[in-house]
């Protein structure tokens, strides 16, 4: 069982979520609450798992709470203002769900979260793991791959080479390529593993870039194109270390 809460200045915003938790048998309501202090002391406490979090409120907002325990539960954020969304995933939380809430917009979110709280815990790593240089009896890795376009069953085939940097947003990436943008439904984690290490390398929570492409690096500014693109606290060293080993080739 997955131990929720529901957070929310608005008594009824609370009880519908409460509501909603009831339904799902995997989940079980820890409890409902106005305050996000008394939920973090929930949170403190160790009986909560995933927290469900509206993001205005007077006491403490919901950015606030997830600088504070974000590291301690899973946080699905519930919410009237969509323009929290990017700050939200830069915080690591699992969903994003707009008021009103539909209960099968809801049901995905908690889906979600259950798989990723079932998954077993590893280690955060900053970049792409390092690569064995050990000869392989498997066929050659093909030299591209087949993103799923706007329409079903189309999908369009994309070579590395061609990629400059790839941005992402909650369940959707963007693929730059020179003078064009492919936007696709996949999670920018899944892309990660898929992409080849090298040329690849993840320099931020949003954004993974080609070394190939990079045509300056200036402080914690990666320069592609003309597009400036920022590497995150959490990539930096095993990014830097990586451009010092190839400015020694």
């Amino acid at each position: 069982m997955i131990r929720c809460i529901a957070v929310d200045d608005e008594a009824y915003a609370a009880n519908i979520i409460a509501d909603y938790i009831s339904k799902i048998p995997f989940l079980e309501l820890v409890g409902k609450t106005t305050s996000p202090i008394e939920a973090i002391n929930w949170v403190q406490d160790g009986k909560v798992d995933l927290v469900f979090l509206d993001i205005q409120m007077p006491e403490l907002t919901g950015i606030q709470f997830l600088k504070i325990c974000g590291s301690k539960c899973k946080v699905i954020l519930t919410t009237a203002y969509p323009e929290y969304a990017l700050e939200g995933y830069e915080h690591d939380v699992i969903d994003y769900l707009l008021k009103p809430i539909p209960f099968d917009r809801f049901y995905r979110a908690v889906t979600k979260a259950q798989s990723i709280l079932k998954a077993p815990k590893q280690p955060e790593q900053p970049a792409f793991p390092p690569q064995e240089n050990t000869p392989s009896a498997t066929a050659p890795t093909p030299d591209y791959m087949f993103v799923k376009g706007e329409s079903k069953n189309k999908f369009l085939k994309v070579a590395y080479s061609d990629i400059l940097y790839v941005e992402g947003l909650k369940n959707y990436v963007s693929l730059y390529l020179p003078g064009q943008r492919l936007v696709t439904y996949q999670s920018l984690t899944d892309l990660t593993e898929q992409l080849p290490q090298p040329p690849f390398y993840r320099v931020h929570r949003s954004y993974i870039i080609s070394i190939d492409k990079v045509s300056m690096v200036d402080g914690n500014i990666v320069y592609i194109a003309d597009k400036e693109i920022p590497v995150g606290e959490t990539y930096r060293d095993g990014f830097f270390s990586m451009i010092r080993e190839k400015s020694r080739l």
